[in-house]
């Protein structure tokens, strides 16, 4: 990996290389913070066998930078993380799986919590890069503090074999959501869950989510906001189908359960149009370079 110096904490297959200092933070081991910190052992699931605790106590004014990368073949991650943000504080953080090599045949199965207290804020950065013949689980969960705010970009360009990728967020009173997805699918089987919960008055939430699908993909996806409070949600679905022999489908689901509630959608799939092709083979592109180009246009949609 590029830049490790800058990395805070990396693990490759199952071995930690690398655990920074950082003043105002306390990273361990998720099994060390399951033994040495008992409060943490209620937002584990059972008794974690690795992965990362990241605990942010003071305001830290540079981007917390974690990796995981498979480099052996056949290997298999099964990761609990946990991040803690306490009251007030604005963070950014950055985090990169990947393979370092093609056909790895490896797995990556990550779960984790990410706790912002009262009145935080997180910027949260979350990058896939894979080979070809990697199976891919990816499992986490948000919980927003009181007037707490979170922009949570998710981008996958280099897809696995199979992904499946679940994202759930509970939002409290006058917290604030972003969630938005890049996805590009070639030789893969996605499956994806989005669930946002509005539980309390006057949270907000915003779901974006941008999929293409190329070269025999297969892309399905649930995406729920459910309405406890008065709160104001909206889901934007747009899938761009590339490959012929490619499939997207995607089903939006509004629950709303208080009379004060607005929740609205809006989705669309469809193909790259001939005009928009025959615009840039005209200045000069080959066809691949057309197409390319478009798809990047499509996937950069950033908060």
């Amino acid at each position: 990996m590029k830049n490790v110096k800058n990395v805070h904490f990396l693990q490759i297959d199952h071995i930690v290389k690398k655990i920074s200092k950082v003043e105002g933070v306390e990273i361990l081991t998720s099994p060390e913070a399951y033994k040495k910190i008992p409060w943490t052992r209620k937002f584990f699931s059972e008794k974690p066998k690795e992965g990362y605790f990241i605990w942010v106590k003071k305001q830290v004014d540079f981007p917390l930078l974690t990796c995981f990368s498979l480099n052996t073949y056949k290997a298999q991650q099964n990761l609990e993380n946990l991040l803690i943000i306490e009251k007030g504080l604005k963070i950014k953080s950055n985090v990169i799986c990947n393979a370092l090599k093609e056909n790895l045949c490896a797995s990556h199965k990550a779960k984790g919590k990410i706790v912002l207290k009262e009145g935080a804020k997180l910027q949260y950065f979350h990058s896939h890069w894979w080979g070809p013949k990697e199976i891919v689980e990816s499992d986490y969960e948000f919980y927003l503090g009181k007037d707490s705010q979170l922009i949570y970009n998710y981008k996958n360009t280099h897809s696995s074999k199979n992904l499946f990728f679940r994202t759930f967020i509970e939002a409290e009173k006058n917290s604030d959501l972003n969630l938005n997805i890049n996805l590009l699918g070639r030789n893969t089987k996605v499956k994806f869950e989005e669930v946002l919960k509005l539980k309390g008055a006057n949270s907000r939430g915003v779901i974006r989510l941008r999929l293409v699908a190329d070269k025999h993909s297969k892309i399905e996806g649930i995406s729920k906001i459910l309405a406890l409070n008065k709160s104001t949600g909206h889901l934007d679905c747009q899938g761009l189908l590339i490959d012929k022999d490619s499939k997207i489908s995607l089903i939006p689901n509004l629950v709303c359960e208080n009379k004060k509630a607005q929740l609205t959608h809006e989705a669309s799939i469809g193909k790259i149009s001939e005009e928009e092709l025959i615009y840039l083979r005209m200045r000069g592109l080959t066809e691949k370079q057309a197409i390319d180009l478009i798809v990047s246009g499509f996937l950069t949609e950033w908060t």
